[in-house]
């Protein structure tokens, strides 16, 4: 049966790249997207958002803050703003970046950009929930 290659790439560096992959599990724009072998080409944008790849019974999770989603030929590359993998995440810094948003939207003050600061939030959600569920699996596989 044909498996994918994936490529995660931000403008720093390559944070992912391996081949034989079952399924990809990526957060779109318009909603979360599967991606299986002799899936049709496709180029999509990406929302921030936990990104999942799964390679037999290993599962491999991350954030990607937005970009691109290519399929072709049973490859699949991103081109990301920003990604993370779970064991990168810093949950101290991601907690206290929660903290901090939080504490922004709640004052509303007239200089705070809401979009910015909702859109840190977001992104700070995503990262502890990413770094919680590595932590609560530990290093058992398991399933999208």
């Amino acid at each position: 049966m044909a498996k994918l290659s994936v490529d995660v790439i931000t403008a720093e560096r390559v944070v992912y790249s391996d081949v034989d992959i079952d399924v990809v599990v990526a957060p779109g724009t318009a909603g979360e997207l599967g991606i299986l072998p002799s899936h049709a080409p496709l180029i999509t944008s990406l929302a921030p958002g936990e990104l999942r790849i799964r390679k037999g019974n290993e599962e491999t999770n991350m954030v990607v803050t937005g970009g691109f989603l290519e399929v072709r030929d049973d490859k699949v590359v991103i081109l990301a703003e920003a990604a993370e993998r779970a064991e990168e995440i810093d949950t101290a810094r991601a907690e206290e970046a929660r903290r901090r948003a939080a504490q922004l939207l709640t004052a509303r003050e007239g200089t705070v950009d809401l979009a910015r600061v909702e859109a840190e939030l977001r992104r700070s959600l995503v990262r502890l929930k990413v770094a919680e569920r590595r932590r609560k699996r530990g290093q058992g596989p398991t399933g999208l």
